[in-house]
């Protein structure tokens, strides 16, 4: 039995998924520039060239450095713009699946070599 009194009983703010949410499509979304940039550095002399942070590695210096910029990035603003509010994580977790999916695809030598 709840004997506390509603009026003076502080208010419990209610739980929100934009946080969890942001955090779960940044990754999504972070996985997807890494393939793409693996990518583009693998076929593009140009891209790989600038993309050559660190000579004794490299491209995959900046692809990873850079991939980890845009994830980090994305998470700061998705959860800026979600931070109190309640999403369709449902709908969120399908798009940031698909993104890894995709992301999987575009490194796999096979579907790599025909692009």
């Amino acid at each position: 039995m709840n004997t506390a009194d509603p009026v003076t009983s502080p208010q419990v703010p209610a739980l929100t998924n934009g946080p969890g949410a942001a955090a779960v499509l940044s990754a999504g979304i972070g996985s997807f520039a890494l393939a793409v940039l693996a990518l583009a550095a693998d076929k593009s002399a140009h891209i790989n060239s600038v993309l050559n942070f660190y000579r004794p590695t490299g491209p995959l210096s900046g692809v990873t450095t850079t991939a980890i910029l845009v994830w980090l990035l994305t998470w700061g603003i998705l959860e800026w713009r979600w931070g109190r509010r309640t999403v369709a994580l449902g709908r969120i977790a399908l798009i940031a699946f698909a993104l890894l999916v995709l992301s999987f695809l575009l490194t796999f030598p096979p579907i790599a070599d025909l692009i």
